[in-house]
């Protein structure tokens, strides 16, 4: 059985059912039943805009976020799903840090509640740094199911990287 790398830290009980979905070739099953089709977030400018609008119902008072892009260069063999970064540059005496959230390219084919989690965490990071309870807290807050959306993905992770396909 290939390591579920996408699933590190969760319970040996959760991760004996996953595999055992893999083994019976039920995985795709769960996921199609459960997320039937992708979002329709397609470009850079849509995603922004998808982004805006969480960051104004939720976080009105958040540090600006100058960019919003999908970024062919994160890659998920290095973990990596989306980045929140700051950018400072001089601007006369004034040193100004901008905010920009990078979201993975392969979130363009993949259903709307999977990319919400990713958003919502690179949002969380306007106002929490670290990973830790007020940061999660604060995941909740914006997305409610977010621990269950989480795995789900995660799943999805999973299924492309022992399959080698994508179901979207």
């Amino acid at each position: 059985m290939k390591e579920l790398k996408y699933l590190n830290g969760y319970q040996k009980h959760l991760l004996e059912g996953v595999e055992t979905m893999i083994k019976k070739n039920k995985l795709h099953q769960y996921i199609l039943n459960n997320y039937p089709k992708p979002h329709k977030v397609a470009n850079d400018k849509m995603l922004y805009n998808y982004v805006m609008e969480l960051k104004n119902e939720y976080l009105k008072k958040g540090d600006p976020i100058s960019k919003v892009l999908y970024d062919p260069k994160i890659s998920l063999e290095n973990q990596a799903l989306g980045l929140h970064t700051y950018v400072s540059r001089v601007q006369g005496k004034k040193l100004k840090s901008k905010n920009e959230i990078r979201i993975a390219s392969v979130f363009k084919r993949m259903p709307v509640e999977f990319l919400r989690v990713i958003v919502v965490h690179e949002l969380a990071h306007l106002r929490e740094k670290n990973h830790d309870k007020p940061f999660y807290k604060l995941c909740q807050h914006m997305e409610p199911n977010y621990f269950q959306l989480e795995f789900d993905m995660r799943l999805y992770l999973t299924y492309m990287d022992v399959f080698g396909k994508s179901l979207y």
